[in-house]
């Protein structure tokens, strides 16, 4: 590692002309370094004397730029020749098999450092150096080492390819414009590239547009992000308050009710006390006169009797009258009607207002959501790949194209038993839970056909409603037969009109709650849209008709 370490530094401070490490280094414009007698030696060689290039990356200078000695760089090699900066070993000189290899050298190949469009091939340090000591090779174009080289062969004349055809838009070398290119349009490979480069650069910068604009779209949306957390935030807190605040009002009016009855009821039961005390004094004072008159009854002595008589037997008349109205045992059951009552109509009134709330909730999504695809090419952008459940197909359907198809057999498969299984009905559903912007096409052949999305928990035994397609709240079904088109929910059929065609497009923006249905031929016709609130994921699902053997439905693959 070390070694591997020590080959790193001397090649980042390596001079990339003399490829030794740089001597009085310099650092010119475009970033590059070189020993100040190599840059200088090459510039001075050069025979554009009004523009002066770099070696490395080929950007131009002009005028010719000032050279001054690197401090930084110079620093550094100080630094890494005291801390033993030495040439690599020689083994790690040598090419290894992910390498590219010196052409020139022979036994034992070296690495090459630089390759020669021009030559073609890949030179070692030792063999480059001609490239940059004599003239003629000095202009040819040195890149870093290629193991493509032979590309730029042509296989034919087996000389390099320096012209591009327009006519055929291929590379192609001098001798091919003499026979089979003979006539067409050449221009030299560089001026091409130059064109290409022109036509790359518009490219990116309507590319770097895009970006800009698509980060300021993200922006935007984060923005709208932050926007409805902190709306949804404030509007959960708010309601949290107002349900609160009417839940403590319904409490209050709950303790002045139960005050109101134990104060009415302890008026009451004072009142039928006070009477109840007044008749039992009554009763004894009656019945002591009644136990004088027995006494005086049973009096042997008639002259006692007689004297006495008079006294006792006078009765004193009467100022008694029954005034108690027994209730029917009712007393306070008209309160509790009167509260009973005043519940059915808080339960009408949050039933009522609490479904204009979700409806503003569903709003608030579907304005947030973005706007219906109109044509094909951009419902394809949300296009969904459908597989079938092998657990949820009935006995008799066949899956087969990677589980994107399922056929009405006249005999059962070999299916393992599973809670999942519909035992009843010709029905499948998809192993993909489906959920956001998703958009899948059905064609099928033979008899009627169901295009249905279900929820997981739909029922799967029995051959009740509970378990069909449509027939329950838990699924949303169309229904092709005899030429028509009938939309199910909850048990609910909808005729629909509409053109009829054996390809069936579904789209499903499961948080707005929309549900699109249509007709897919060389247009597309809206058969049938819902617009509800889904509460769990979705499954898209296929029943096929009774009876119609060999009837098949397959959920195509769009592109």
């Amino acid at each position: 590692m070390a070694e591997r370490g020590v080959q790193m530094d001397q090649e980042k401070f390596s001079c990339s002309i003399c490829l030794d490490l740089l001597k009085e280094p310099v650092t010119i414009p475009c970033g590059h370094s070189y020993c100040m007698n190599c840059i200088t030696e090459h510039w001075d060689a050069g025979t554009q004397r009004e523009v002066y290039s770099c070696p490395q990356c080929r950007k131009e200078f002009k005028p010719r730029p000032v050279l001054e000695k690197s401090i930084v760089i110079t620093g550094f090699l100080e630094d890494l020749e005291k801390t033993g900066l030495q040439a690599a070993p020689a083994d790690l000189c040598y090419a290894g098999p992910e390498d590219v290899a010196c052409d020139v050298c022979t036994g034992r190949k070296r690495k090459a450092v630089k390759s020669c469009l021009f030559c073609p091939a890949s030179y070692c340090r030792d063999h480059l150096q001609p490239h940059y000591d004599a003239p003629p090779l000095k202009k040819h174009k040195l890149v870093n080492p290629s193991k493509n080289l032979q590309e730029n062969i042509c296989s034919r004349h087996d000389e390099v390819m320096k012209i591009f055809c327009r006519t055929d838009q291929q590379c192609i070398c001098y001798l091919c414009t003499m026979d089979e290119h003979k006539g067409h349009e050449t221009v030299p490979a560089a001026a091409e590239r130059a064109e290409k480069q022109k036509e790359l650069q518009v490219s990116r910068q309507q590319i770097q547009q895009r970006i800009q604009d698509q980060e300021k779209d993200v922006k935007l949306l984060q923005q709208e992000l932050e926007a409805i957390n902190v709306s949804a935030d404030k509007a959960v807190e708010d309601s949290e308050k107002i349900f609160t605040e009417m839940i403590g009002l319904i409490q209050k009016r709950s303790s002045d009710v139960k005050q109101q009855i134990r104060s009415q009821q302890e008026t009451e039961v004072s009142r039928v006390k006070e009477l109840q005390e007044k008749l039992e004094q009554k009763i004894t004072e009656l019945k002591r006169k009644d136990a004088e008159l027995k006494q005086l009854s049973d009096t042997e002595d008639h002259n006692q009797f007689l004297l006495n008589y008079p006294s006792l037997s006078a009765l004193s008349e009467s100022t008694y009258s029954s005034s108690i109205n027994v209730r029917p045992l009712r007393f306070f059951e008209d309160v509790t009607a009167a509260v009973s009552k005043l519940m059915d109509k808080l339960k009408y009134i949050l039933r009522d207002k609490g479904t204009n709330i979700s409806e503003k909730v569903t709003e608030v999504d579907v304005l947030i959501s973005e706007p219906e695809p109109k044509t094909r090419a951009e419902f394809l952008k949300y296009s969904q790949k459908i597989t079938l459940d092998p657990n949820t197909a009935y006995n008799d359907l066949l899956l087969s194209e990677g589980n994107r198809k399922v056929t009405l057999l006249n005999q059962p498969q070999s299916y393992p038993d599973h809670p999942d299984r519909f035992t009843e009905w010709f029905q499948v559903l998809s192993r993909e839970s489906l959920t956001g912007r998703c958009y899948w096409e059905v064609k099928w052949r033979g008899g009627g056909v169901d295009v249905a999305v279900s929820y997981k928990n739909i029922r799967r035994a029995g051959g009740s409603n509970q378990c069909l397609f449509g027939g329950n709240d838990k699924s949303w079904s169309l229904r092709y037969e005899t030429k028509s088109y009938t939309f199910c929910h909850d048990n609910i059929q909808t005729p629909v009109s509409g053109p009829v065609s054996s390809r069936i497009g579904v789209y499903l923006d499961h948080r707005a709650g929309i549900l699109s249905l249509y007709s897919v031929s060389e247009t597309m016709t809206l058969l049938h849209r819902v617009q509800t609130t889904f509460t769990q994921p979705l499954h898209a699902g296929i029943r096929l008709r009774s009876f119609s053997f060999g009837a098949f439905a397959e959920f195509l693959k769009l592109k």
